[in-house]
């Protein structure tokens, strides 16, 4: 019930739109990607600095229902419409650019396998009248989301994304010596052989594992059945390596406070990046090494060429709750697994040679999923436009 409102909610607010007179000049960025990674975001950063000529605007988040009428008013307005999610526009005189969000790894729309037919009928049908450009980075990419969403192979135009702008064009006052201070009030001047790690992992509450989310409410963020948070601080500790470990929101409202207990482990929300201005992906060359579990942020950290760590513990689960566009799991992803803390342990304990090992893979993986001008998506983008 709570979806068909919202979709009628959407259908009155796209007919109240559409009497809004279209500005060639007005662009507006529908952001549903928050601060972790977002092409609309960092891609409307980029036409307030580079273009001031236009009317840019931000609207997020996206999807809402608690949007203000003169939100809807820059809607309807515009000329083009960039969404990091569902396309979306209120007319068909209106361009709409589809950037999404990441490379996929998980199955998602037809592909998946806790999805419903009619739902994903209804998807294909919306990317087929509303989507007019899509972004993508590669071949593999273009296979990847048309098997999951039925998009037709004309939509594509290899103009890369923004978020890969921000990875491999990064400003310099967001080295390490930023992450250190911000997040855990060091700094290199302390601890000049800091290696700064950080954590994504993919939202897991889809696994309907209730063990799995109890074990992050009581704090275990990596939901080892082994995990010690004292002893994994320590470890950290002795190889001068500090994690800074991200969430998906919904996982962080599950913890009753931030407080950690650890002087090499600090939490990151998006309320940090929010106060600051920033997008994840803004700092993210400054880390050291990456640790997820089946996140796509794997494939864009590929760009940075450092190590990469793969948290196994719920692979069984993802794979029949929902499943895997590429596999087998383990001969896809190129770093080293870990299904307990003792395991994750001893890979950072050799991170040089766990990073090493696997260079050839992850560089054989950044061919396959970019083949685009590296650097200049932003203004590739622009230029394309007009």
């Amino acid at each position: 019930m709570k979806s068909l409102l919202f979709r009628l909610y959407l259908a009155i607010m796209k007919l109240l739109a559409r009497f809004q007179r279209e500005n060639p000049q007005a662009w507006v960025i529908l952001n549903g990607a928050g601060r972790g990674g977002s092409n609309g975001y960092l891609f409307y950063k980029y036409l307030k600095r580079e273009h001031p000529e236009l009317d840019v605007s931000l609207i997020e988040p996206w999807p809402s229902s608690h949007l203000p009428f003169s939100a809807w008013k820059k809607i309807g307005q515009a000329k083009y419409l960039f969404t990091t999610h569902q396309p979306f526009k209120v007319r068909g005189s209106q361009v709409n650019v589809a950037f999404w969000h990441g490379i996929p790894l998980k199955r998602m729309g037809t592909m998946a396998n806790n999805t419903k037919r009619a739902d994903n009928q209804r998807n294909e049908k919306l990317w087929h009248r509303t989507a007019d450009l899509v972004t993508s980075s590669s071949d593999l990419y273009e296979s990847l989301m048309s098997a999951c969403m039925g998009i037709e192979t004309h939509k594509y135009q290899k103009l890369g994304f923004p978020r890969i702008d921000a990875l491999l064009n990064p400003e310099a006052k967001y080295d390490k010596n930023f992450l250190l201070t911000e997040f855990f009030q060091s700094s290199l001047k302390k601890d000049p052989a800091a290696q700064v790690g950080i954590y994504l992992p993919t939202f897991r509450y889809e696994l309907a594992d209730q063990e799995i989310m109890e074990r992050i409410k009581r704090g275990n963020f990596l939901a080892f059945a082994d995990f010690d948070l004292a002893k994994l601080d320590q470890a950290l500790a002795k190889k001068h390596q500090y994690l800074l470990v991200k969430l998906h929101p919904y996982e962080m409202k599950l913890f009753a406070s931030f407080k950690v207990q650890a002087s090499h482990i600090a939490f990151l929300n998006n309320d940090d990046l929010f106060e600051r201005d920033l997008d994840l992906y803004e700092f993210l060359p400054a880390t050291d090494f990456l640790m997820t579990d089946f996140s796509s942020i794997f494939f864009d950290y590929l760009h940075l060429d450092k190590p990469v760590i793969f948290i196994t513990n719920c692979l069984d689960q993802y794979q029949q709750t929902r499943g895997f566009l590429l596999g087998p799991y383990g001969e896809v992803v190129p770093g080293p697994q870990a299904k307990k803390q003792a395991e994750l342990v001893q890979l950072l304990a050799d991170l040089d040679q766990a990073a090493a090992s696997y260079q050839a893979k992850r560089q054989r993986w950044l061919q396959l999923t970019d083949q685009v001008d590296q650097g200049r998506s932003c203004q590739a983008i622009y230029d394309y436009l007009n």
